[in-house]
């Protein structure tokens, strides 16, 4: 049965050079299969269905769903699915990229869940530039977090080109940016075991004020001899350390448990 929803207060993004030139910066080709996430009113889905070998289009809102059924009864490289972004089985795909402009209340939980699928190539999306910066900013600056860490673990993260928010209807009160996210080949970082790595860095970043030798309380015994003993000042904030710095306290800790 199709899924019928109350409007979600999108921000659709219809120009024409703009969509192009996201389209352009994905690198997709004619034997990509792609998602798009948020189809919206199909301008996007127009320009991938001409560049793409298959497209499919999510879009959680019965009405848009029913205008895009319209807009593109006829194309045959086209797979339209009225549903949750959220709740989509992306496994099943077999191998695929993301190019979309994302609802942005569901911009983090959708970039998590994507960044657990083993069989996305890359994800090119159009989101608001403060959360851009945060995925791709490194240690020592404001903008650093969790989330930047874990998507350069999984990715290769650049921002791409910024977009006003005079293009959107209605304009969002936030400037947006658009960013590819290339998986990375899973020997460019060495973990030992990866849950253990993200629970560390969610850990430290979870009180990112404190100290690590406090906001690791939780999760190592004895934190500050544990750091002192890697070379790790205990007296550092979650936002100094490099992500090459938590995988060293996650494989010692892993090997620690091992003993």
């Amino acid at each position: 049965m199709p899924k019928k929803t109350p409007p979600l207060g999108q921000h659709f993004l219809r120009n024409r050079e703009i969509l192009e030139r996201m389209v352009e910066v994905s690198g997709i080709t004619n034997s990509d299969k792609v998602v798009e996430i948020g189809a919206g009113m199909g301008d996007l889905t127009e320009i991938l269905i001409k560049n793409a070998k298959e497209v499919i289009a999510i879009e959680i809102d019965f009405n848009l769903y029913k205008i895009l059924n319209e807009r593109f009864y006829d194309k045959k490289n086209l797979i339209l699915i009225n549903d949750d972004a959220l709740n989509f089985s992306y496994e099943k795909l077999g191998k695929f990229k993301v190019v979309s402009n994302i609802p942005y209340y569901i911009t983090k939980p959708l970039i998590f869940k994507l960044l657990e699928v083993p069989n996305l190539e890359s994800m090119t999306l159009t989101i608001q530039k403060e959360v851009a910066e945060r995925l791709t900013a490194k240690h020592f600056s404001k903008a650093y977090s969790a989330l930047s860490i874990i998507a350069q673990y999984y990715t290769k993260a650049e921002i791409k080109f910024y977009i006003d928010a005079k293009f959107f209807s209605p304009p969002p009160e936030v400037d947006s940016a658009v960013i590819k996210m290339e998986r990375r080949e899973r020997s460019a970082f060495t973990v030992l075991d990866e849950k253990l790595f993200l629970k560390v860095v969610k850990s430290a970043f979870r009180q990112r004020r404190k100290m690590l030798s406090n906001s690791l309380k939780s999760i190592i015994d004895n934190p500050k001899a544990f750091l002192l003993k890697l070379n790790i000042d205990p007296m550092k904030r979650a936002e100094e350390l490099s992500i090459e710095d938590f995988i060293k306290i996650s494989n010692e800790l892993c090997n620690f448990c091992k003993k």
